[in-house]
């Protein structure tokens, strides 16, 4: 018999049967999770999280521990898929920003641009993705980074005035959460554009949204605040601040083995039955 499983993402729907329709949180053994909140309060039956990605931010370990609840994150296969293609998206993302004014079709005029090659992207975060995007940008953009375990904390403050464009690979926990704020983004040039896989927290929005309102910073953001994203920042996708549905990782093989890594995590419950 299936153990019921509660779900608040539709990351792996399509790729295992039977769990695109969620059991009631007091009835789930399983959840299976996304970024969004866990409502563990409401959930007395769970034997197992499940979590569809590397942030662990959501995960209450300590609670889990007290409760026997098992915790399984993704295999270090499938973790290798995350990296690499959340970098290459981030890559890409960085790079549509740096080409976003190339002219107009209709008129056919042409906008002169900067070579690429003189371009300064700076990379925040320098760790299992952001040494990645800072690796696949080098030889096209002059590429500098930042990292708050390597870098003195005046080092930031001399690089963000000086870049074109900022992408973002850093974890949410109490010292990023609202990091990216009003005084952290002024420091920004004119026309500087800011890139986030991240996470959405990590920056301020109601300073981005002033930032952008002004016209004075574009942005492309993959993560939010909320998810579906539906917040004031809206209004200027795509031409100021150009929005992705969470999708850095999502592609296809990244899915067929989360898809597995769930299936042995499943099959791995089950076969421990139902504890006394």
């Amino acid at each position: 018999m299936q153990l019921p499983i509660w779900t608040n993402t539709a990351t792996l729907d399509g790729f295992i049967d039977g769990i695109t329709t969620t059991a009631a949180p007091g009835d789930a053994e399983v959840a299976l999770i996304g970024s969004k909140p866990l409502p563990l309060d409401e959930m007395p039956a769970l034997r197992g999280i499940f979590r569809c990605g590397v942030g662990t931010d959501n995960i209450p370990f300590e609670t889990c521990q007290a409760r026997g609840i098992e915790v399984c994150l993704p295999s270090e296969g499938t973790v290798d898929i995350i990296h690499a293609e959340t970098a290459n998206f981030a890559v890409q993302r960085v790079l549509e920003m740096l080409y976003r004014d190339l002219g107009d079709v209709e008129s056919w005029i042409k906008a002169p641009r900067p070579f690429l090659g003189t371009r300064r992207v700076l990379v925040v975060g320098t760790g299992k993705i952001g040494s990645q995007v800072a690796a696949k940008l080098n030889g096209l953009v002059e590429v500098v980074t930042y990292d708050a375990a390597t870098n003195a904390p005046d080092d930031l403050a001399l690089l963000l005035p000086t870049v074109d464009c900022v992408t973002l690979h850093v974890p949410l926990n109490d010292q990023t959460r609202g990091w990216v704020d009003a005084a952290w983004l002024s420091q920004l040039k004119d026309g500087a554009a800011l890139v986030n896989t991240a996470r959405g927290h990590v920056v301020d929005e109601a300073a981005l949204l002033t930032e952008i309102e002004s016209g004075r910073l574009v942005a492309a953001f993959d993560v939010y605040w909320q998810e579906p994203y539906h917040g004031p920042l809206r209004a200027f996708h795509p031409d100021r601040f150009l929005m992705s549905p969470h999708v850095a990782s999502t592609c296809s093989t990244f899915l067929e083995r989360l898809a597995d890594d769930f299936r042995a995590f499943l099959n791995t419950l089950s076969s421990q039955g139902v504890p006394a």
